[in-house]
């Protein structure tokens, strides 16, 4: 099995405890609402949304995936961290036995977040990762963190 690890950072203006309950929490809620052409729904499949919670992410018509599992890995309300593995779903193609994410939000300087994410995605047996679609998952990542914060932005109440 291969391993591969990508990392990246994203800043927003909306602070750390109210986008890491967005992105994380609530995200059940908040994404398909987000991103209502993108994800129609997430559910969860098993657990209370602590380490082992098994949830599924529905994706709209004209996606490239239907849907992918994953399993809460580790979730840090205090600290703001969250980590997860994906492991079902056409995401992997084949290719990737399981992705792993671990995000940590942090407070910026001027009142906003930084989102630092890393990203290991381990391949079956001795296959590369393909460059071409971890850059399409990676912007799909950000695209997804935009829209979050598009939304939060636009809806003070969330």
């Amino acid at each position: 099995m291969g391993v591969f690890t990508y990392e990246s950072e994203a800043s927003t203006v909306i602070p750390p405890a109210r986008l890491f309950k967005a992105l994380f929490v609530d995200a059940a809620e908040v994404m398909p609402k987000a991103l209502p052409q993108t994800i129609k729904s997430i559910v969860t499949l098993e657990g209370e949304g602590g380490p082992g919670t098994i949830k599924q992410t529905y994706f709209g018509d004209g996606q490239y995936v239907a849907s992918l599992v994953e399993r809460t890995d580790a979730i840090d309300k205090e600290n703001l961290s969250y980590a997860y593995t994906v492991f079902e779903g056409a995401v992997l193609a084949n290719t990737y036995e399981k992705i792993f994410n671990e995000s940590k939000i942090e407070a910026s300087p001027d009142g906003g977040s930084v989102c630092k994410t890393s990203t290991t995605y381990y391949t079956v047996g001795n296959m590369d990762a393909k460059a071409d679609e971890i850059k399409d998952g990676q912007e799909k990542q950000m695209g997804l963190f935009k829209a979050i914060e598009a939304y939060l932005l636009a809806n003070t109440d969330a």
